[in-house]
């Protein structure tokens, strides 16, 4: 549906409509190209925003139409084409990594922001504890270039009597080797946001080697739960809006963007029929989501 665009003035120049009133501050949004999410987020976000803006989605060939106004974008694919046709847009990323996001945001800062789509990596492999009381060490399959994205987590686990190791592969063949030698040590398996390691080639093979050897595997990404993974943490579309309104909101008041955030919100998917295939009672998503918040909660207040 095509919409129509005004002519839009540098910040913080003011815009006025045609009846002399002050004219609502626009937002652009670059789609990712599946019209079913696009057409999704939209709604929800002018469900956010109300009337305080006017969000003017960007048809295909107008992104060079982008200049003073912050422009949301879609998925990583609607960042790059973004980003690539103007390095000076003011641009907050949903539906994107931290991983892919962070670089862009250290080296523009105020220009970048985004609401992260990945679920802290504390909180996935509490999902685990929560599904497994007595389990105390954790397995972590990563390549050499990818062994980093751990080292924040590995420091956290102490605080809730977990460890966890990191074991590397490289290469094809020494995957099932080495995913093997992780199985032996750890209770669980925490899969990471790594697309060498977790992706639609391996994740078959990496999932009948853990369940042959009775191990659960969690995360990455609400996705895989259907592939067979057992559980993953997720942030639900509505709350991925609304902190997006949040540092809309904050864009129109200071003229820059903050730092990238998580949602304030996370659920939990699981997998029933793996569950009951190992035989492990398997509590609620709900139970298993208010019990991480209460953990999580509790561990912050005691650390203040």
């Amino acid at each position: 549906m095509a919409l129509a665009l005004i002519l839009l003035l540098p910040w913080p120049s003011i815009v006025f409509g045609q009846n002399g009133q002050p004219a609502l501050p626009s937002v652009y949004i670059a789609g990712s190209g599946n019209t079913a999410l696009d057409q999704h987020v939209t709604r929800l976000l002018r469900s956010e925003l109300g009337e305080s803006v006017e969000l003017v989605f960007l048809s295909e060939g107008q992104e060079t139409l982008v200049s003073a106004s912050p422009v949301i974008t879609i998925g990583p694919a609607a960042f790059t084409r973004i980003r690539q046709i103007n390095r000076n847009a003011q641009i907050l990323a949903l539906l994107v990594e931290r991983k892919f996001i962070q670089g862009y945001v250290n080296r523009s800062p105020g220009l970048v922001s985004a609401v992260f789509y990945d679920v802290p990596l504390l909180r996935q492999a509490l999902t685990g504890k929560a599904i497994l009381p007595q389990s105390k060490r954790i397995a972590l399959l990563a390549s050499t270039e990818s062994v980093e994205i751990y080292e924040d987590l590995i420091d956290q686990l102490a605080e809730y009597n977990l460890q966890a190791r990191v074991f590397v592969t490289d290469s094809d063949d020494q995957l099932i080797p080495t995913l093997i030698r992780a199985l032996n040590y750890g209770d669980f398996l925490l899969a990471g946001p790594d697309d060498v390691i977790y992706n639609p080639r391996n994740i078959k093979h990496i999932l009948l080697t853990a369940y042959r050897r009775n191990r659960i595997v969690i995360g990455p990404s609400q996705a895989y739960v259907k592939a067979g993974v057992l559980a993953s943490g997720y942030a639900p579309f509505p709350a991925m809006a609304a902190k997006a309104g949040e540092l809309l909101q904050t864009y129109f008041d200071t003229g820059s963007f903050p730092e990238p955030v998580y949602p304030n919100e996370f659920r939990v998917e699981v997998n029933e029929q793996v569950a009951r295939s190992l035989n492990i009672p398997l509590p609620s998503r709900e139970w298993i989501s208010q019990y991480l918040d209460d953990l999580m909660l509790s561990s912050q207040e005691d650390s203040e």
